[in-house]
């Protein structure tokens, strides 16, 4: 298992250590930074992170890491649909708009005002009345900086064939810790602070080779009581939190539904209510990653330089994530 005992170094507070949220038993970092602080874990990304990702490049090889926008197609949510693009001719030339987008359709970021905890509110403590009366929160703080550091792939689909299984789409496979440092150490990933940590279940890539009547068949699935949506991913409980905390993880995004395994049991609990609002950790969902596990795989290399530009909108709740890898 990899030895997460150096990043203590770094001066701020293991897991451990995060003062308790009332009588939850759940672990908050909100005066780590500050209650006025609108990045969360994103602080993690100083610039000599920044510089030192900027060295992983070789080849210059750039890969996106998103689906196009209007897909997936019918997607699992009801209640979000695709867009409509209209496009207005002239005599001069065209213009063209997208109507009835919904910024967390497809490959997308979650930010701090997409998620609450319980009755104690949002990142810092934030209640509704504070974002409604405020720009607190918005995903327009961090585009005004980006999302670019030190990518880390775990492809757990190449490390479950590798040991002559199979990961299924449909199955309910938790990732826990100790699976995610067994995948690390089989590539030779050494983690370091402010990484940004993307994991592949080889869900998006199953989903998107359905037949259209396959998907629609699935939409309201997730969160249903009878038949519920299964997919893989991170185990939902507290001691993902703490791996992903105590690892100084500045974001963390998957190619599957919620990033954690679905469906969700109350006795396990819910990561996103974790790590959007406790931790301050931004979380990505139905990324794409068959193309970058490939070229990792091809070369070895399971870290890159990752860059990706959240859309600018004051107040925003989530984002496309317009997310590259380069080599």
């Amino acid at each position: 298992m990899i030895n997460v005992s150096r990043v203590q170094e770094d001066g701020y507070p293991m897991f451990a250590d995060l003062p308790p949220l009332g009588e939850t038993g759940e672990r908050h970092a909100w005066d780590v930074w500050g209650r006025d602080d609108q990045l969360g874990s994103l602080n993690w990304l100083r610039p000599e992170k920044v510089r030192a990702a900027c060295q992983l490049v070789r080849t210059g090889e750039v890969i996106g890491l998103g689906c196009s926008l209007n897909q997936p197609d019918p997607g699992p949510f009801t209640h979000r649909s695709p867009y409509r693009h209209v496009v207005d001719r002239g005599r001069q030339g065209r213009d063209d708009r997208i109507d009835g987008l919904y910024l967390q359709y497809g490959s997308q970021w979650d930010g701090l005002r997409h998620i609450r905890f319980r009755e104690y509110g949002y990142w810092g403590g934030r209640q509704e009345e504070d974002l409604d009366s405020t720009d607190d929160l918005g995903i327009d703080h961090w585009a005004r900086r980006g999302l670019i550091g030190r990518g880390v792939l775990l492809d757990m689909v190449q490390h479950t064939a590798d040991r002559g299984g199979a990961l299924m789409p449909t199955s309910r496979q938790a990732f826990s810790p100790d699976f995610l440092d067994e995948v690390a150490d089989a590539e030779g990933v050494e983690f370091q602070g402010g990484d940004i940590l993307l994991i592949r279940t080889g869900w998006m890539e199953w989903y998107l080779d359905l037949a259209p009547e396959a998907r629609g068949a699935m939409q309201g699935r997730v969160g249903a009581r009878d038949e519920p949506l299964a997919s893989p991913g991170l185990d939902a409980r507290q001691n993902t939190a703490a791996w992903l905390w105590d690892h100084r993880i500045a974001a963390v995004s998957s190619d599957n539904l919620a990033l954690e395994v679905l469906p969700v049991r109350r006795e396990e609990g819910f990561l996103h209510f974790r790590i959007i609002p406790l931790l301050g950790m931004p979380v990505g969902e139905m990324w794409i990653l068959g193309e970058l596990a490939a070229a990792c795989k091809k070369s070895g290399r399971y870290d890159f330089l990752l860059a990706s530009g959240v859309l600018n909108v004051p107040n925003g709740v989530g984002s496309p994530a317009n997310a590259y890898a380069v080599l």
